[in-house]
């Protein structure tokens, strides 16, 4: 049976059917649920190899494998073709041995020595005493879901993500130990620490451990400390057009749409938060969608053109201010432009951004699109993956490319209301996990207004309330996610997924916000406020069917 996107879809699982159901992520994906990690990587291996209309990416994790379709429509499509795929193991793949020296000195090394019963000297000898395979990659680039030799290690996740794991911590959960490529935030119990470069983009194979490899940890003594990241790309001294950056403000970003496709390797999308706003910069100074702009927040942003250049701001509102250069003895002349209007900035004039009166981001093009080397083809920052350029710095010069698509520059446009002291609300689906929880817990979820908490930041928004409690305990393995998904961890308090989010995770997701309203959610500052309503179609989930009591049913 195949019921409405929001729900789960499943099937009665027949002698050689290895798909045993398909539940819908958001409007826009579904997960398969598998048996194991063999029947995981036949179905991985299969969508690769022949993919399905419509289908984006795959990403395989524990129990599940991810696919993210191009609409609605495809996305029940696929889950429908899903359903009736015969599986055949993959060919094994065997990467050569990789070993880590590790310093066990982690923060969590004696509680998970109290978990296990092994104590702080039997982990150590535990995680080193074995031979661990990567099975999938997740989470982050470099980030390699490893299995051991057996189950002496198994711990659950923090009860509460920490908001920022530093770069080469080594970590337990569940049955899978990992390390962490770069600082970033993240659940897992850290029992220590290692000076190998997990992920590096100048090497052939960027992961040191991939998929297949096998992983020896090696306890050592001395303290190690990960080489230097790669430096951040600025332009040429002498370049004769562009912008410099007179201010970068509280964090300024080179984003265009983003890279997708790339989930197998940990990669997500990462990319403009507010879509909309980037698209109607670039249109107003005639460029493609597509091509790279800054993302700013809060005002503060000030650059002055190199050579003449066309602009436009687009996103929260503010006034924008034109200093023009004087002489010594002269004040500098100063005029305003309108927001979503194109305008030109001649050589050595500054643009200044103030603060937004509504919303929280604004994007500035430049005719011609900021002009950087791609990576994995965008020109987007990751803020979790690191992947793409640096934030910007005072100073930093930037050329204009060649990324305008019209000759001339567009009329100025109307803009849509920005979320501003009131209450924002966005619309929700039920999550493929809303089943962990409650009608009581469903309930309270769309029945109070959440709180941006100030650790809110690109990868996610986290939001405080009265917490939500689950129906269920124990951990969930490990499984793709999607922008907009509203992950709920133990203690209750729900993340909502943005750009730069892990693209797997082991925390149950309640909902998932519509797609067309990521946009508006981008656009709700730290202290704003945020209710959730189920989205027109799909409603409450208040009853279970009888077949499958856990999976909740849809009005």
């Amino acid at each position: 049976m195949i019921e409405t996107a929001g729900e789960t879809l499943a099937v009665q699982k027949a002698a050689v059917q290895k798909v045993r159901s398909v539940r819908a992520v958001g409007t826009r994906a579904v997960l398969a649920e598998l048996t194991g990690t063999q029947d995981v990587l036949a179905l991985q291996a299969l969508l690769l190899e022949n993919p399905l209309p419509g289908q984006l990416d795959v990403l395989a994790a524990a129990e599940t494998v991810l696919v993210t379709a191009d609409s609605p429509v495809s996305a029940r499509r696929i889950a429908a073709r899903l359903l009736r795929f015969d599986l055949i193991a993959p060919v094994q793949r065997d990467g050569g041995l990789v070993v880590i020296d590790t310093v066990y000195d982690g923060e969590d090394l004696a509680e998970v020595g109290e978990l296990t019963g092994l104590g702080t000297e039997g982990v150590i000898a535990a995680h080193t005493g074995q031979i661990w395979t990567v099975a999938f990659a997740g989470f982050a680039p470099g980030f390699g879901y490893m299995v051991g030799e057996n189950q002496a290690l198994e711990v659950p996740r923090r009860s509460s993500p920490r908001t920022a794991v530093p770069a080469g911590s080594v970590a337990l959960a569940g049955n899978y130990s990992a390390v962490y490529p770069r600082r970033s935030p993240g659940g897992w119990q850290l029992i220590g620490r290692t000076g190998a470069a997990m992920w590096d983009l100048d090497r052939e194979q960027p992961a040191l451990a991939a998929p297949g490899h096998r992983v020896q940890f090696r306890a050592v003594r001395d303290a190690v400390s990960l080489a230097p990241g790669r430096p951040a790309e600025v332009a040429a001294s002498d370049m004769t057009s562009g912008l410099r950056v007179v201010s970068p403000g509280m964090q300024s970003l080179i984003q265009d749409l983003g890279r997708y496709g790339h989930s197998g390797l940990g990669v997500s999308a990462a990319g403009a938060l507010d879509r909309a706003s980037l698209r109607r910069a670039n249109r107003l100074v005639g460029n493609a969608p597509s091509a790279a702009a800054i993302e700013t927040v809060a005002g503060g942003l000030a650059v002055q053109a190199v050579g003449d250049q066309v602009l436009a701001v687009a996103g929260a509102p503010s006034d924008l201010t034109i200093a023009s250069p004087s002489g010594d003895d002269l004040e500098p002349a100063w005029r305003t432009v309108p927001i979503a209007t194109p305008f030109a900035l001649l050589d050595g004039e500054t643009l200044t951004i103030g603060a937004p009166q509504s919303g929280f981001r604004s994007y500035l093009a430049v005719r011609g699109g900021v002009d950087i080397a791609p990576v994995l083809g965008s020109r987007s920052t990751d803020t979790m993956s690191g992947i793409g350029p640096a934030p910007l710095a005072a100073g930093q010069l930037f050329a204009a490319g060649g990324e305008a698509e019209s000759g001339v520059v567009g009329h100025p446009e109307l803009q849509p209301d920005f979320p501003g002291a009131g209450v924002t609300v966005l619309d929700v689906v039920p999550g493929p996990r809303a089943d962990w929880f409650d009608a009581a817990a469903l309930a309270s979820f769309c029945g109070q207004d959440w709180e941006v908490n100030p650790q809110s930041n690109r990868v996610g928004m986290r939001l405080q309330g009265t917490p939500l409690q689950r129906t269920r305990q124990g951990e969930l393995a490990s499984e793709g996610t999607v922008a907009g998904a509203l992950q709920v961890p133990p203690e209750g308090l729900p993340v909502l997924f943005l750009a730069d989010h892990p693209i797997t995770g082991g925390y149950p997701v309640i909902a998932v916000v519509v797609d067309s309203q990521l946009d508006l959610a981008a656009q709700v500052p730290i202290g704003g406020s945020i209710r959730f309503r189920w989205a027109p179609g799909y409603g409450l989930p208040t009853s279970f069917s009888e077949a499958s009591p856990n999976i909740p049913q849809t009005k």
